[in-house]
């Protein structure tokens, strides 16, 4: 299985039809044919000094496997929010696992 997190920083001047048009974005990725399960949401309310909870959105995608992660990343849904929401965000960090 191959998860992917994806977690996204918003430029400050982002109003609010805006998150919502990139909301819009964000569930047809997890409608994608490739995409086995998928999450999104704002930072969880947890205040410890080891939770990151500075980013505006974080979305999770389960895959069968990397071939089907990458399928996905050349398929309509991604490259549609790409190509949308690029110049809305000031930073995307991507953690992909493997699982055992």
């Amino acid at each position: 299985m191959h998860i992917h997190n994806v977690y996204i920083w918003l430029k400050d001047d982002v109003d609010k039809d805006t998150k919502d048009a990139f909301e819009q974005s964000l569930k047809a990725l997890i409608d994608d044919p490739f995409v086995q399960s998928g999450y999104y949401g704002n930072p969880a309310a947890t205040d410890r000094p080891v939770v990151e909870n500075t980013y505006a959105y974080g979305l999770v995608l389960i895959f069968e496997d990397l071939a089907a992660h990458d399928q996905y990343q050349t398929g309509e849904a991604h490259i549609q929010l790409v190509e949308r929401h690029r110049d809305k965000w000031a930073k995307v960090v991507v953690h992909d696992i493997e699982t055992r």
